[in-house]
């Protein structure tokens, strides 16, 4: 880890924080009044759980824990301190008026920001970068669930959509046997736990989607009795996509984001199947993120045609490997050999590591640029409709 000076440290910090504050303060500044005590995701919780859960997690694992201070709102630090991942069919039952008032949780997030800008430079990094890293990680999932509000509880932004064209041709890309490198160096600079230790995985040869699956190619399934996405709605007879303010035309060529249960179902349709994690990643061997994209680093809204960026293209010639959705592979989240839980948070990943959850690789774009290290693993139940995620298709080479 780069080594820097005590006060130049505590520079570099600080603004680092207070970027991701900003980008948190623009996002709850999308919400109309009233909007913050819904809850657009039924296996979720309430908004204002969110705009209190950021400062909480940012107090309580910088200054309550990191550094023993003692807490000003005891109530609050349990209340806002973990989200929820319920097993399905298991609903939430809060009522409205079970939450604070907006405006005390906004005074307890300010007294909040304010001990810990106090305090920084007594932090240790390691645990400075997770809550950065776990605050930018919560501007995607605060991206997932505004958009399943009303169109009416935001207030809008003018976002390009993808004008609806010809569906783009794919085409099935032969990737040698070889070595795929999974995971992370522990050189010293951040990561967390199940990125660890970097390994190689011997992968057969294969032959690979250059483009992600489109919405015109998954039109061809539901036409033939497949399940609808999440995204879709019906306007006047006509599929749309339903974007983050407003819907608009299909876009034919633009990926389709569904959950990974429907991706496998697809892909059995297609008589082929969705890739490891090992085969995206010997897949993605000399991908660059690359500047000027929308799709990726929190610069856009919605995604883009598939063949779009292909500057950003891996050695193989896959396209859109890092960002226009996540996609998803048929690896169980698992540990890496070498698993070795973060001290100051223990639970980041073991709580997941059932069986029951998926690897997805990549990033969208509601991602933010830090996330999208190659070893950086999301992971998600497999019929969790709400991320941006699309997917790709494998089969054996000949």
């Amino acid at each position: 880890m780069m080594t820097f000076s005590r006060p130049t440290r505590r520079l570099v910090l600080s603004r680092r924080l207070a970027e991701a504050r900003a980008i948190t303060d623009a996002m709850w500044a999308l919400l109309r009044p009233g909007a913050i005590i819904q809850r657009p995701i039924p296996e979720r919780h309430r908004l204002i759980f969110y705009l209190g859960h950021l400062e909480a997690f940012d107090w309580n694992m910088m200054c309550r824990r990191g550094l023993s201070v003692r807490s000003f709102h005891p109530s609050f630090d349990r209340l806002f301190e973990f989200g929820i991942d319920p097993e399905p069919g298991c609903l939430p039952q809060d009522a409205p008026e079970d939450w604070p008032e907006e405006e005390e949780v906004r005074r307890y997030n300010a007294r909040a920001r304010a001990a810990i800008d106090g305090l920084l430079e007594e932090v240790p990094a390691p645990i400075v970068e997770a809550s950065l890293e776990h605050r930018l990680m919560h501007m995607e999932t605060l991206a997932y669930a505004f958009h399943n509000l009303p169109f009416a509880a935001k207030i809008p932004v003018a976002v390009p959509h993808s004008v609806p064209t010809r569906e783009t041709r794919d085409a099935l890309i032969d990737i040698p046997a070889g070595e795929a490198v999974l995971g992370k160096e522990r050189d010293g600079t951040f990561g967390w736990d199940n990125e660890f230790a970097r390994h190689s995985v011997h992968v057969a040869a294969f032959r690979i989607s250059k483009f992600k699956v489109t919405n015109g190619a998954y039109l061809r399934f539901v036409q033939e009795g497949g399940a609808v996405p999440h995204f879709w709605m019906k306007r006047a007879g006509a599929w749309c996509y339903r974007g983050m303010f407003e819907a608009a035309p299909l876009c034919l060529n633009a990926p389709v984001y569904v959950t990974q249960a429907l991706a496998a179902a697809f892909a059995a349709w297609s008589g082929k199947a969705l890739p490891t994690e090992p085969q995206l990643s010997r897949a993605s061997q000399g991908v660059v993120t690359g500047t000027g994209r929308s799709d990726v680093g929190l610069a856009g809204w919605e995604p883009v045609p598939v063949d779009a960026y292909p500057s950003a293209d891996s050695d193989w010639g896959v396209s859109q490997l890092v960002g226009n959705g996540w996609e998803w592979t048929s690896t169980p989240f698992a540990p890496f050999p070498g698993f070795e839980t973060l001290p100051f948070y223990p639970g980041y990943s073991v709580n997941f590591f059932d069986g029951r959850h998926f690897v997805l690789k990549g990033g969208s774009c509601r991602t933010a640029a830090c996330l999208l290290r190659p070893s950086f693993r999301n992971w998600y139940r497999p019929d969790y409709p709400y991320v941006y995620a699309a997917f790709r298709l494998v089969e054996p080479a000949p």
